[in-house]
């Protein structure tokens, strides 16, 4: 018994040594959010999201982003790298192109030829045949790890330019298992590395446009052009950013005319999409979890979740969840689904009859007939 009791004691000593010292790939940094604010006012929980119908797409995950393309077609992208388009209703699905990486966001040049963010290849420009070219995967000598989403200039008595974040330039996807991985572990350690890149100016260069998010993600331009909104995934908030700006600093805050436009959200923003009078959607693609809030205090504890099992990860439960805004920050719609029957709701693509809802792990794309309420 005493034998017994003793090497009970020695693993129990080693596993408290495992956890506390164990080397993470993280160096985790200490934050303070704001309290969250729960499921209420604009947000009041609802069920509007609820009861999606689905589109198949043969054996597909993870229908990201979706735009309707020049030729009206219907496009989206996948897991296994693959861009997909389809006739609106979902049929006659077509692979356009397996780019190799992951795309995570698009838009369409004045050309009509396919701009992606590829979270493993950076930024590529795919011509109708698709044949695909990188643009561009580093700013001067800097790698971009993790391209995530891309808006593209109209206006044609301005030079053409390419909008787009790089999420983190500590994780990228490929050397991190993906960009669902890199994202925890991005989010967790809140270095705050993510940026916003241009590619396009009089130089025909990448440069950069602000630095010091955490996970920069979604990305659109204001009506005027004059305006960039991204995404900080990891803060809950989703900034205002002028367009002509250049090397703007926003770890310690707004500067340069950069403002934060909505401030703690109850979820994750993700994807943002234009939509029409307008507004502005958004997919909060998880609920907002208070273990981890709890913890942005506590830098040592983020580190030791790493060396948990990863089922024991404090990753937020699944709930559907998009909203829609105003470029002042007005929230003029929000549709729930608490059951989160449809997972990781990412952003919203609208139609003159339909709403398609983005996922990022979704093994089909959800959609619903546009509701004849949106303002």
């Amino acid at each position: 018994m005493k034998k017994a009791g003793i090497a009970l004691l020695l693993l129990l000593a080693l596993l408290v040594v495992y956890l506390l010292v164990w080397p993470v790939p993280i160096a985790a940094a200490s934050w303070a959010p704001l309290a969250p604010p729960g499921y209420q006012g604009a947000h009041a929980a609802n069920t509007r999201l609820a009861g999606l119908r689905l589109i198949d797409l043969g054996g597909e995950e993870g229908p990201e982003h979706v735009r309707i393309g020049p030729d009206g077609r219907l496009y989206t992208t996948v897991v296994s790298g693959k861009v997909l388009r389809m006739a609106p209703d979902g049929s006659d699905l077509q692979t356009h192109v397996n780019t190799g990486g992951r795309v995570l966001g698009f838009d369409f040049d004045r050309e009509g030829r396919l701009i992606a963010a590829d979270a493993m290849r950076g930024l590529l420009r795919i011509g109708a045949g698709g044949e695909v070219q990188v643009l561009s995967d580093r700013l001067g000598d800097d790698p971009i790890r993790y391209a995530d989403a891309v808006v593209v200039s109209r206006d044609p008595a301005a030079p053409q330019q390419m909008f787009f974040t790089d999420a983190s330039t500590r994780f990228g996807a490929r050397e991190w298992g993906g960009t669902f991985e890199a994202s925890v572990l991005d989010i967790l350690e809140q270095s705050a590395t993510g940026r916003v890149l241009v590619y396009g100016d009089a130089d025909g260069r990448t440069a950069l446009v602000a630095k010091g998010l955490s996970f920069a993600n979604g990305i659109a331009l204001s009506a005027d052009e004059q305006t960039l909104f991204v995404a900080e995934t990891g803060r809950y908030r989703i900034w205002a950013i002028p367009a002509s700006a250049r090397g703007l600093d926003l770890s310690g805050g707004p500067t340069g005319g950069a403002r934060i436009l909505l401030d703690n959200l109850p979820g994750y923003p993700d994807n943002l999409m234009r939509g029409d009078a307008g507004r502005l959607w958004v997919g909060l693609v998880k609920p907002r979890n208070p273990v981890i809030d709890n913890m942005a205090a506590k830098p040592w504890l983020r580190e030791m979740t790493l060396r948990l099992p990863r089922s024991l990860w404090p990753v937020p439960k699944a709930y559907g969840h998009v909203a829609a805004f105003t470029e002042d920050g007005r929230i003029v719609a929000d549709w729930q689904d608490p059951s989160g029957q449809y997972p990781d709701t990412t952003a919203v693509t609208e139609t003159a009859d339909r709403v398609y809802i983005q996922s990022l792990h979704a093994h089909s794309l959800g959609w619903m007939p546009r509701p004849s309420t949106l303002p």
